[in-house]
């Protein structure tokens, strides 16, 4: 057998292997607890093979409107990358995230925005079919001019496999 034909059946064997791209989307709603507890919303999609994955992810927290302690509007924006379990185990797949993107923080007529770099975790777990329910946690470092940093949020959200 010539070498072409030997890589091209190599070639050929690794593509039929190879496993295919899982992808989901996620709408999701929980709490911004810095520096008080606030409600978060937003959406994130994303795709990935085996172990490694990649998501883009949107959520905006509103202003406080308590007069006593304010606490500004958030929005964020990032890339991140996942580190999960191939498959879910009993039903749950945990996961590792790492990431970075963008970030808005505005309160009364005050605004500051810029990069901010995430971490967290969490699981996806099955209930019917490609819906799962997904509960996240996650932590930004946002910039220095940021009023109140590091922010934690948790969420739980509606998670669709496809």
């Amino acid at each position: 057998m010539s070498r072409l034909r030997a890589l091209a059946l190599a070639a050929v064997m690794v593509a039929a292997a190879a496993a295919p791209a899982r992808a989901d989307a996620t709408l999701f709603v929980g709490a911004n607890t810095t520096p008080e507890g606030r409600r978060v919303q937003g959406f994130s999609a994303g795709a990935g093979f085996l172990l490694i994955a990649v998501e883009f992810e949107y959520a905006n927290t509103p202003e406080s409107n308590d007069a006593l302690s304010a606490a500004p509007a958030l929005k964020t924006g990032s890339g991140n990358l996942l580190l999960q379990a191939p498959f879910a185990i009993y039903g749950f797949q945990p996961y590792f995230t790492i990431g970075g993107g963008y970030y808005s923080e505005s309160l009364g007529g005050r605004e500051e925005w810029g990069f901010a770099p995430n971490t967290g975790g969490g699981v996806k777990i099955s209930l019917i079919g490609p819906l799962r329910l997904r509960v996240d946690y996650r932590v930004f470092k946002l910039g220095d001019s940021a009023l109140y940093s590091p922010v934690h949020r948790l969420y739980a959200g509606v998670n669709l496999k496809f």
